[in-house]
């Protein structure tokens, strides 16, 4: 038994390994995002801090655009053409690069169109808007996660959060203002691309200069990822919209609040994406060598994701009230009973990670724009008749009937895809399934 345990865990070392790179890079951020989301909302207050909420969540709405689908895509190119790794490297960055370019300039369009020239809220949205500008780089990740060396891209994130994070202290200590303080947001976004770029010349002995754009690569690319593309524009939609909608229908101060909840339930986000990242290589080659091994393996993945959300979101709920009022004070009071609502969506996010894994591999993409659709129209649809009533919480009521329709409801209606639904459904019952396999034992 000790034996093949052993062997076991050597098999998967290089995974585990991967992953704790990317846990650890994502524990550190989460906690000093947390630290500094304390401080500012503090300092801010729940107005302020809910314009810059607003400005953030705006500019991941349009940022979108410059997804192109390639996430998934890329690292799966890399992996099975790496003697082609120039040619997919320079066109993903010339496809991403497009997509970036026409989300800043939609954003910077909203901002002359909504907030007048002369005021705090239009400089803060410029200002947060050209952090879009370095987002290109993010193809130099695709190439560490396709060699399952994510430590470098957690070295990169890690140093340029932690120096970001300072200089928000400092400008807290010196009593900065809002514009001042959205600035941190480039200095990140600067130095996470410095970092990354210098790793990526040590590790690959290459320089960026000799990155190949290709016209038939681009429309190869394009043309298998403009589904899962279209499909993330719907999957921003009903993760953003509820604050930007907040912010129009009811004002800032609600999204000060609402981002408080909201900031402390999505902190959870990474796990899965972390989890199924390090694992989605190895996926991709069982699925070609050995299938039932491969829905093996992807069940004990749902199993394992659900039961990792299922105590994430017992334990913050039981927690809502108590860490709100430590951390965030008696003006935030009412997102408490916001995050007991918005953290079961935690559930079909993790459930999520491993159906987009199972799109990628089955090459069934265009699942991902038709549950992401439907979860997009039902989440702005909720929030329209719930956010006047209700606020917040309405938003919070949206976001979690939204997710669980796009994440597992709607795959039992299509046959190619209720193989998953089942799938999630056995790792919802996987609590059960397990004790009594243990007992039986």
């Amino acid at each position: 038994m000790i034996n093949k345990l052993h062997k076991f865990y050597k098999r998967i070392q290089i995974y585990l390994a991967n992953t704790s790179w990317i846990m650890g890079e994502k524990i550190v951020v989460m906690g000093l995002g947390f630290l500094v989301t304390v401080i500012l909302a503090r300092y801010l207050g729940p107005e302020q801090f809910g314009i810059l909420s607003y400005a953030i969540s705006l500019v991941a709405l349009f940022g979108v655009a410059g997804h192109v689908g390639l996430s998934g895509l890329v690292i799966r190119e890399l992996v099975k053409e790496p003697e082609n790794k120039q040619v997919i490297m320079g066109t993903s960055f010339a496809l991403k690069g497009a997509g970036y370019l026409i989300g800043l300039i939609l954003v910077l369009l909203v901002a002359f169109l909504t907030e007048p020239m002369n005021s705090v809220e239009f400089w803060v949205l410029v200002i947060v808007a050209f952090s879009l500008v370095f987002k290109p780089f993010d193809v130099i990740d695709f190439w560490f996660q396709s060699r399952l060396e994510a430590k470098y891209t957690a070295i990169s994130r890690t140093l340029a959060t932690v120096v970001s994070s300072a200089f928000q202290l400092v400008l807290v200590f010196v009593s900065a203002n809002l514009v001042m303080l959205a600035a941190a947001h480039l200095v990140q976004a600067t130095l996470t691309v410095l970092l990354l770029v210098s790793f990526f010349f040590i590790k690959s002995k290459l320089n960026i200069k000799s990155w190949q754009f290709s016209k038939n690569k681009a429309k190869e690319l394009f043309s298998q990822g403009w589904v899962v593309f279209l499909g993330s524009i719907f999957a921003v939609i009903y993760l953003k919209i509820d604050q930007v909608m907040l912010k129009w229908l009811v004002g800032a101060e609600e999204v000060g609040i609402y981002a408080v909840a909201a900031t402390l339930s999505e902190a959870w986000y990474f796990v899965p994406v972390a989890i199924v990242a390090s694992f989605f290589p190895k996926l991709i080659k069982l699925k070609e060598h050995d299938p039932t091994l491969f829905h093996h393996r992807l069940q004990q993945l749902f199993d394992f994701l659900f039961i990792l959300a299922l105590g994430v979101a017992i334990v913050v709920a039981f927690l809502a009230q108590p860490i709100i009022t430590i951390f965030f004070g008696e003006s935030y009071i009412g997102a408490a009973s916001i995050l007991v609502v918005h953290i079961w969506s935690a559930v079909f996010v993790f459930l999520r990670a491993g159906f987009r894994n199972w799109m990628f591999i089955e090459n069934m993409l265009m699942f991902s724009l038709i549950t992401h659709g439907i979860g997009a129209l039902v989440n702005v649809a909720l929030n329209f008749w719930l956010i006047p009533q209700f606020g917040g919480l309405g938003a919070a009521y949206a976001t979690l009937l939204a997710y669980a329709t796009a994440s597992y409801i709607a795959l039992l209606f299509h046959s190619k895809t209720r193989v998953v639904f089942i799938m999630m459904t056995k790792s919802i019952f996987s609590p059960v399934r397990y004790l009594l396999f243990i007992k039986g034992n």
